[in-house]
């Protein structure tokens, strides 16, 4: 199909206020769109419905499925432009940050320290929001389009429900993929900006913070997998940021493992949530002054067939933002070791929220 028809299929579908999902996949040159044919709000229960998936950081939200047999699949293939990534700078006012500020998040990361020098967990991942004012109304397949331009190695995706509203990411870290018995996943951690080269020190608190999450990982799937290996910790470029990612793969038990138990262990991952999870969730619940909603959630294909099995590809919800017409609020977090400083974690959600306003 046609990209321009896509895209005349995708505004169509949001003016009747239809549920839809628009996605790249990381380095590839296809847009996929799945367009469901009522407005019905249809939640997840036992993860066996085809479909694309849409979950939240806590359960207490809803789990949303866009099903396969209620939704038109179109696909078209797209010409990456780079140049484009700068169409969308300089149209946004100044932010109002309210009680996201530099000092509201210092002081909760200084409660985060604290709690791990009490032995309370052994990391937190602590998370802030800011509201982008725009000074002029935005649809969000613009910046939909700025998004796949800008980050070609990230899954980009605009999705919308009328019950719960309009989302935007580009995350580059994947939570599960299927194929067959074959599954992969990975464990991201640290963070520091990319200047002109992949050749880089990192330092002992992002060392530590990315082996915790790789034990983790390690560990808990090795309960429910047949067999598990993984790469050694290297640097990864994603937009203008540098993490460090360990590749983790393996075959399940069987054809039929059930994806819900495997998303059940890694989610929330200890990258958006920390260690161990239940006391690290519970310190987030009781100290972030607001609703997450479906940031650090997960979203991505549910056994969606291909060939002579199916496949769910499934991404962590991070670099995202909450859409409106005049307005984004976008949500950036960081996560917090007994070697974190402050400060500095406060700079890290700056760079963060930096490379999602280069869209905007």
């Amino acid at each position: 199909m046609d990209v321009s028809a896509l895209y005349l299929k995708i505004q169509s579908q949001l003016d009747q206020q239809l549920p839809l999902v628009i996605y790249k996949k990381p380095g590839e040159n296809k847009v996929n769109s799945f367009l469901q044919e009522d407005a019905i709000l249809h939640e997840v229960r036992s993860y066996e419905t085809p479909g694309f998936v849409f979950a939240p950081f806590h359960s207490d939200e809803k789990t949303i499925l866009i099903p396969e047999a209620k939704s038109v699949f179109l696909r078209a293939t797209i010409s990456i432009d780079t140049k484009k990534q700068l169409y969308f700078e300089n149209n946004f006012s100044n932010s109002k940050e309210d009680q996201t500020s530099e000092n509201d998040h210092i002081v909760l990361v200084q409660k985060g320290i604290d709690a791990i020098s009490n032995n309370l967990f052994k990391k937190v991942v602590l998370s802030r929001k800011e509201e982008i004012l725009f000074t002029e109304e935005k649809q969000p397949l613009e910046v939909f389009q700025g998004l796949i331009h800008t980050y070609l190695n990230a899954f980009v995706y605009c999705w919308y429900h009328p019950k719960v509203g309009t989302w935007l990411g580009a995350t580059p870290e994947t939570l599960l993929t299927v194929k067959g018995n074959n599954f992969s996943t990975m464990a991201l951690a640290g963070t520091q900006p990319y200047v002109d080269s992949m050749k880089v020190s990192w330092g002992t608190k992002e060392i530590e913070e990315q082996a915790m999450v790789t034990e983790f990982v390690l560990e808990e799937l090795a309960k429910k997998v047949k067999t598990i290996e993984k790469s050694k910790a290297y640097t990864y470029k994603a937009g203008s940021l540098l993490h460090l990612k360990t590749d983790i793969t393996g075959i399940l038990k069987n054809v039929q493992s059930n994806v819900k138990d495997i998303v059940e262990v890694l989610h929330p991952t200890p990258a958006v949530c920390g260690l161990p999870k239940k006391q690290a969730r519970s310190f987030i619940l009781e100290h972030e002054s607001y609703s997450r909603k479906y940031y650090t959630g997960f979203l991505g294909e549910l056994h969606i067939a291909n060939e002579n099995s199916s496949e769910s590809n499934l991404f962590v919800n991070l670099r995202c933002m909450e859409f409106y017409n005049n307005k984004a609020i976008l949500y950036v977090g960081g996560g917090i070791t007994k070697d974190s400083i402050p400060e500095k974690e406060w700079e890290e959600t700056v760079r963060k929220t930096e490379t999602m306003r280069r869209v905007l």
